[in-house]
C-alpha cells in the first residue's frame, strides 16, 4: 500500500520541522549549559578568594548601587548555595539536552526511512 504523494509531503514537512525545532533547542540548551558552567567557575573563584580572608575581614556585597556589610561565613554560605543551584540547573539542562538529541535523531531516522521506502508503507 502506497501513501499518497500529498500526505507523504506533509508528513516529511512535519518531521523536518520537528527536527529543525529540536536542533534549534539543542543549540539554546548548550548555550545555557556553558553560561551556567561559566557562572559556577566565577562563583568558585570568588568562594576560594573569600575563604582565604581572615574571619574578621569586613566583606561587602553589592546591592543595586550600594554596598552592604555581610559576615564572611554568610557570604561563603550564599556562594555555596548558588553553586549548588547552578549545578542542579545544569543537571536539568543536560536531561533536556538528551531528550532533544533523541528527538532529533529519531526525526532524522524517520525521514531516512520514508525516503528509502519511496513512500510505500
Amino acid at each position: 500500500m502506497s501513501i499518497p504523494n500529498e500526505a507523504l509531503q506533509k508528513l516529511v514537512q512535519e518531521i523536518e520541522s520537528q527536527a529543525l525545532s529540536a536542533q534549534r533547542d539543542i543549540n539554546t540548551v548548550k548555550a545555557g549549559v556553558s553560561a551556567k558552567q561559566r557562572d559556577i567557575r566565577m562563583l568558585e573563584l570568588t568562594s576560594s578568594e573569600v575563604k582565604q580572608l581572615s574571619k574578621d575581614t569586613k566583606v561587602y556585597e553589592g546591592v543595586g548601587k550600594m554596598f552592604v556589610f555581610s559576615p564572611t561565613p554568610a557570604v561563603e554560605k550564599k556562594l555555596s548555595s548558588e553553586i549548588t543551584e547552578l549545578q542542579s540547573d545544569i543537571s536539568n539542562l543536560n536531561k533536556k539536552l538528551h531528550y532533544l538529541e533523541t528527538t532529533y535523531k529519531n526525526s532524522q531516522e524517520h525521514m531516512e526511512r520514508i525516503f528509502q521506502s519511496g513512500g510505500k508503507s
